[in-house]
């Protein structure tokens, strides 16, 4: 073949192929590029926004360590521990006198507790929750006063009489559940339930009782006296149980609590039989205790006098100590000093209240305004002590002789 025969043999072949979609194939090759295009800007942005949290959490971590990424360890307002008594870490608390600069802890009682101008019966002005009870005297009797919830005062149709030359009001007065107020009385114990106003007696034997305090259940009361003691179902009595029970007395009849009662060398829990069990060993430089053990759910809480203190001398007066003892394993307990007056006080208008020496008998723990929150009492105030922060607050100013709280004090 010649060379020249080889270009017309060529086109003819070439006739007899089938033509290409050009077109097609052009489009199905931009599809793959621009799906490549697309996967890698997506792939980009990713990573360009994980780059930029990482340097943002590395800068914060530089400039504040791990504030930002660990919770803080303490809460606001900490104040570190004086020191250990026994120990149990302690705190001093501010010097009697400067009560009223404290910062304050807003409850229905006000900047200042004291009788009401305006109160209304009882029985046409219930109250669903209690959040102090105080007593009015009329003549050599008493009359009840509840302060509920919302602030309004309404009194209860009915009169007490003193027990012990004192007024029949306990710190322990008040239900679990903040309805109804429980009252010692001569051989009975008279209870008002805020809720429906209805008056309820229980009697006695003979014995001058002084002091009340409610089982968890809110369905009995333990009432006592220096010599005796019992357990009083106020509600629904169970298969076989003793309306009215006797309980071990002690000489104390503010020591006989429940459901926790705290005494010198021991923590106890109360069984529903009318006896404590041990709960924990507890070793205290105690000299006596005042007040009532109120608990809340976790913790258990007494005033005592205590020995000679070398971690807080005083001058003219034995030392106080407020006790937080936990009932849970897993929290630590607290003390609280109530200490004396400062050396120089300052006496310029405004300085504060008279200093004054907290004498035994003047402090007592009155309850909790929740886990965390004891309420006591000292001369002429209420006040708080968080466990947490260790700071003290004022809850009221006492314009009233004494007062039970209960849980309708939370706002």
């Amino acid at each position: 073949m010649r060379r020249e025969d080889v270009q017309p043999l060529l086109l003819q072949a070439a006739d007899q192929l089938p033509e290409p979609e050009l077109a097609d194939a052009a489009w199905s090759a931009g599809v793959r590029v621009s799906r490549r295009r697309r996967r890698t800007v997506g792939i980009s942005v990713i990573a360009f926004i994980a780059l930029a949290i990482l340097a943002s959490i590395l800068i914060g971590v530089g400039t504040s360590g791990n504030a930002d990424i660990t919770p803080p360890t303490t809460p606001p307002g900490y104040i570190e521990a004086s020191g250990r008594i026994s120990g149990i870490d302690y705190w001093v608390a501010p010097p009697p006198g400067s009560e009223r600069f404290l910062d304050r802890l807003e409850t229905p009682l006000g900047d200042r507790l004291e009788l009401p101008h305006k109160v209304r019966p009882l029985a046409k002005h219930t109250l669903d929750d209690i959040a102090a009870v105080v007593l009015v005297k009329q003549n050599d009797r008493y009359r009840p006063l509840l302060l509920g919830a919302d602030g309004s005062w309404a009194q209860a149709d009915v009169s007490l009489g003193a027990v012990g030359g004192e007024e029949p009001l306990s710190s322990g007065a008040i239900s679990p559940d903040g309805r109804v107020a429980a009252f010692p009385q001569p051989a009975e114990l008279v209870t008002v339930n805020a809720s429906t106003a209805e008056i309820s007696h229980f009697p006695l034997p003979e014995g001058a009782f002084r002091s009340v305090s409610w089982v968890a259940d809110g369905q009995r009361v333990l009432v006592s006296g220096p010599s005796s003691a019992f357990q009083v179902v106020v509600g629904e009595i169970a298969n076989g149980e003793r309306a009215v029970l006797p309980i071990p007395a002690t000489k104390d009849p503010d020591e006989v609590t429940a459901p926790y009662r705290i005494q010198t060398g021991a923590v106890l829990r109360y069984v529903y039989d009318g006896q404590w069990s041990d709960d924990s060993p507890l070793t205290l430089p105690v000299r006596s205790w005042q007040g009532q053990t109120m608990s809340s759910n976790s913790a258990a809480a007494r005033v005592f006098v205590a020995e000679d203190l070398p971690e807080v001398p005083t001058r003219v007066s034995q030392p106080q100590v407020l006790a937080a003892i936990s009932t849970l394993r897993t929290l630590p307990s607290r003390l609280l000093v109530l200490g004396e007056p400062q050396d120089s006080p300052p006496t310029y208008e405004g300085a504060g209240d008279h200093p004054y020496v907290r004498e035994a008998g003047c402090c007592a723990v009155l309850g909790w305004y929740d886990d965390n929150n004891v309420l006591f009492r000292v001369h002429g105030w209420v006040l708080a002590w968080n466990l947490d922060s260790g700071r003290v607050r004022r809850v009221t100013e006492m314009g009233v002789d004494q007062v039970a709280l209960g849980p309708g004090l939370r706002l």
